[in-house]
């Protein structure tokens, strides 16, 4: 039977214990998000980067109106970018057509730690559904949620249970205790909006505000992006990464 393996922090998980599977790199608020956001508006492509200097250097090998610079450290865009990690930045009009060079504090990072498995994705709330179909079949499946700043955050894991409750429908794969663990916080969430009459997005945006993730990005005014990061099923892309090109594209 197929297995599905949920990891609360990329240092959970040994990156050799990753190797040969699929790995789905979780980073709701906000980085995989915005990658959803970037392809499903038009980017060519989205390069992870670890480290600014690295983004800064790419960027001097392309004219300048081919690239856009987006993402973020502290929550906030970086000094020189054209973009920060907002999803809501990253319309048609912004990116159709360009490469994005971008790095954040937590995703860029669990994306590196996943690089010796056979295909790495990004699995965010706005791509549920696609991200379960394009993952249903294969042998082993490990959720590796990007935390915040080194901590566990309960964002990531209401995501990682939403997959690990839709891909456990039919008993298709066995779940290790992780996945059973956090399919059953998003089993939680969903009773919650039933009882409220809420739709389980706005479920979701209420319950994002109270996680360490949901916090940060309310000290720094930018409420409206847990809104925009919990319209589950809202781009339904799957970001897969190209190892040879180095970068994020649609599968």
């Amino acid at each position: 039977m197929p297995e599905l393996h949920v990891h609360y922090l990329p240092h959970f998980v040994r990156e050799h214990d990753l190797a040969d599977a699929t790995v789905v790199v979780i980073d709701q608020l906000r980085a995989s998000s915005t990658v959803c956001h970037a392809l499903a508006a038009g980017a060519q492509d989205v390069v992870p980067f670890l480290e600014v200097d690295a983004v800064l250097a790419a960027a001097g090998e392309y004219e300048r109106d081919q690239v856009l610079l987006g993402g973020e450290r502290g929550g906030e865009r970086i000094d020189t970018f054209d973009l920060g990690n907002s999803p809501s930045e990253y319309t048609a009009d912004v990116v159709f057509g360009k490469r994005v060079l971008f790095t954040t504090t937590n995703g860029t990072r669990a994306i590196n730690h996943a690089r010796l498995a056979s295909r790495v994705l990004m699995g965010a709330a706005a791509n549920l559904t696609a991200m379960c179909e394009a993952v249903a079949s294969d042998k082993m499946v490990h959720l590796l949620c990007a935390g915040t700043n080194g901590h566990v955050s309960r964002d990531d894991l209401l995501v990682a249970g939403a997959i690990a409750h839709q891909l456990s429908q039919g008993e298709q794969f066995r779940l290790n205790e992780g996945a059973q663990a956090t399919r059953g916080e998003w089993q939680e969430l969903l009773s919650a909006a039933r009882a409220s009459g809420r739709s389980s997005s706005e479920q979701l945006a209420i319950e994002l505000r109270d996680t360490p993730g949901g916090k940060n990005l309310l000290a720094i005014d930018h409420d409206e992006d847990l809104v925009a990061c919990a319209q589950i099923d809202s781009k339904p892309v799957v970001p897969e990464l190209d190892r040879d090109a180095g970068c994020l594209r649609l599968l």
